[in-house]
């Protein structure tokens, strides 16, 4: 990959990239290293919690999560089978896939780094698995509820190809009518 990390930016939509399916990273070395720092760096500027490549124009299966705990939620619990529910600082998702969504879904208020002054209610399963590659090249599996599996399946959503605006209940479509139209019109 030949790519400058430092002259990645936020793309918004309806930029074409946002609109394709990402590709498989083939491996892991100093450049995904660097674009990760970069899309951190990023996410922290516009004040987010997750960060999909396609976001920062670059169509391969990564993406970042830094998902702060819930001060609000029960004091979280130890049994080793309970989701997690936050990262412990920021996370890098190397071709991530999501599995076993949990039985409970719950709507949510969703916005969208690429889809500014949009927000809408957006229905999503509240426990997922995710099985990813690290920076350091390991793969692992994870189990996690709330907001945490809510942004995995926003970040995994921009890998495919998939907005908010698409998932969004009809409700929320209609009133971010106008506003994507603004977007659209850019």
């Amino acid at each position: 990959m030949s790519i400058n990390p430092s002259a990645l930016s936020i793309v918004h939509y309806p930029a074409a990239v946002l609109r394709t399916r990402a590709a498989d990273l083939p491996a892991v070395d100093a450049t995904t290293a660097a674009i990760a720092a970069r899309m951190i760096e990023l996410m922290r500027q516009a004040e987010g919690i997750g960060l999909a490549a396609p976001q920062v124009g670059l169509s391969i299966r990564m993406f970042i999560a830094d998902v702060p705990p819930d001060d609000e939620a029960e004091p979280p619990r130890t049994p080793a089978d309970d989701p997690a529910t936050c990262t412990a600082g920021p996370v890098v998702y190397i071709n991530p896939v999501i599995s076993s969504p949990g039985r409970g879904t719950g709507p949510f208020a969703e916005g969208c780094l690429s889809l500014p002054g949009i927000r809408g209610d957006v229905i999503r399963p509240t426990e997922v698995t995710i099985t990813y590659t690290t920076l350091d090249g390991s793969r692992v599996s994870q189990r996690g509820g709330g907001l945490l599996a809510r942004c995995w399946q926003h970040e995994m959503d921009h890998l495919d190809g998939t907005l908010i605006i698409d998932r969004m209940t009809q409700m929320g479509r209609m009133k971010n009518r106008a506003a994507i139209k603004r977007l659209e019109g850019r």
